[in-house]
C-alpha cells in the first residue's frame, strides 16, 4: 500500500506515519548519512541517531567531530539524506532534510550519554565535539512482511499466478 502524507498550509503530516517511521528509525542504530562535496560528488558515512533526543518536532541529532570532513560538506551544502536499513524485519527508511552544526555545549551536555566516551575519550566538554541537526523535510519509508511463510506464500503465488505478493507498506512523508 502507497500513500502520502503532505504537510504545508497549517497541516501537519499524519501523526500515525510519523509515529511508525520513528519506530522503524530508532530501531537501527546505525544510519548512512549522505552529504555533497564540492565536486558534486556524494559521500556516505555510518552516524548514530540519537534515539533519546525523540523526532516529535521533526528534528534528529547526531554527535560529530567540530573539523570533520563531513560538517566542512555542510557547512557548504546543507542538504542531507539518512538511510536507515533493518533487513531482518525488512524495514527501510529515507530521510532527507537541512543539515546544520551547532556548538551550544549545554545542549550537547543534555544530549550527551556515557557511551559516547567511545568516539570522544574527553568527555562532553571536548572542544572537537560538535552535533549536526538534522531538520527533516521529507521521509519514505517502506514496511514488507518478513517472516519465511510470507515469502514462501509469495513465492507460491508468483509462480502459480504470475502476480507479485503484497509489497507491504510503503508511504511518503512531508513535513514541510
Amino acid at each position: 500500500m502507497v500513500h502520502s502524507t503532505t504537510a504545508g498550509h497549517g497541516h501537519s503530516p499524519d501523526q500515525g506515519d510519523v509515529k511508525k517511521l520513528w519506530e522503524m528509525m530508532k530501531g537501527v542504530q546505525v544510519a548512512m548519512m549522505t552529504t555533497l562535496d564540492d565536486n558534486g560528488r556524494l559521500n556516505s558515512r555510518p552516524m548514530a541517531t540519537l534515539s533519546h533526543a525523540g523526532f516529535e518536532d521533526g528534528t534528529l541529532w547526531f554527535f560529530t567531530r567540530a573539523h570533520s570532513e563531513k560538517v566542512s560538506e555542510i557547512d557548504r551544502h546543507w542538504r542531507v539524506n539518512l538511510a536507515y536499513s533493518n533487513p531482518e524485519k525488512q524495514d527501510y527508511v529515507s530521510v532527507s532534510g537541512i543539515a546544520e552544526v551547532v556548538r551550544d555545549r549545554d545542549k550537547i551536555r543534555f544530549l550527551w550519554r556515557d557511551i559516547m566516551t567511545t568516539w570522544f575519550p574527553q568527555g562532553p566538554d571536548d572542544p572537537e565535539i560538535a552535533l549536526l541537526k538534522v531538520s527533516v523535510d521529507q521521509a519514505e519509508y517502506w514496511d514488507s512482511p518478513s517472516s519465511t511463510m510470507v515469502y514462501a506464500y509469495g513465492y507460491v503465488k508468483a509462480k502459480l499466478t504470475g502476480q507479485s505478493p503484497d509489497p507491504g507498506d510503503n508511504a511518503k512523508i512531508a513535513f514541510q
